[in-house]
């Protein structure tokens, strides 16, 4: 199996890493290809290429996950995947531009640097292409957790948009503090702030703007904010529950 990867930053390389094919990547930035090429193994085409394989996966930024789909949904003779992060929209752009590929949207849970892990899986028509390409990713130790569409992005604005934006907003509002007096609740949580903030902000930016998360999170921290010693300790009693 050849199969072309659009996108060539860390889930682009990710996918390439863990699926035993013939790789080429393409790349808005064909430097970037070029050195995915170079790095992970394969070469760099252009990415206005005509060139078609047996699969294309498109691991873009979610806001350009659509076009990019449709763009290169020609390239692709017999499967088409993309593993940009979020799914609704690119599960139905892959279904409107190659309603007679195999199709498949994948989500790592998790950066490059911490795989194997759990991948939020849907596939919206298989085949031996898609089998192959998940038992492959399976092979690799991951955990392949089927979904929906809908399930997946719901999910995401929890699991994602808002717990970033509640370690953000923790490590803004943190004033300093002196050796020793910290506790262990800030120590995992300054823990978080230093994960969260070692990664690409125009990642988080994207994953904010697609979910939310935000808003729900300032509401909350408001709600603490105005509450009189009572409805505290409601508010306390709601989360235990």
């Amino acid at each position: 199996m050849n199969v072309l990867v659009v996108g060539a930053g860390a889930m682009g390389r990710w996918f390439a890493e863990s699926v035993d094919s013939e790789v080429a990547f393409a790349d808005a930035d064909p430097e970037a290809a070029a050195d995915a090429a170079s790095d992970v193994g394969g070469r760099a085409v252009a990415l206005s290429t005509a060139e078609t394989f047996t699969a294309v996966c498109v691991a873009v930024p979610m806001p350009a996950a659509s076009e990019a789909i449709a763009e290169h949904a020609g390239n692709a003779e017999e499967a088409l995947v993309d593993v940009t992060g979020v799914m609704a929209g690119p599960v139905a752009a892959m279904a409107e531009h190659a309603p007679d590929c195999e199709r498949a949207s994948l989500h790592p849970l998790f950066g490059p640097e911490s795989a194997p892990g759990n991948v939020a899986v849907v596939v919206d028509s298989s085949g031996p292409v898609t089998d192959e390409l998940l038992a492959a990713l399976a092979t690799r130790g991951n955990d392949l957790v089927e979904t929906t569409p809908e399930e997946h992005d719901d999910a995401m604005e929890t699991v994602q948009a808002s717990a970033h934006a509640a370690v953000l907003a923790f490590a803004l509002a943190a004033g300093p503090v002196p050796d020793g007096l910290t506790t262990p609740v800030y120590d995992r949580l300054a823990e978080l702030a230093d994960q969260v903030a070692g990664g690409d902000p125009r990642v988080y930016a994207d994953i904010q703007s697609e979910f939310g998360g935000a808003d729900g999170v300032a509401t909350a921290a408001r709600r603490l904010a105005d509450a009189d010693p009572a409805t505290f300790e409601r508010l306390y009693e709601e989360v235990r529950e």
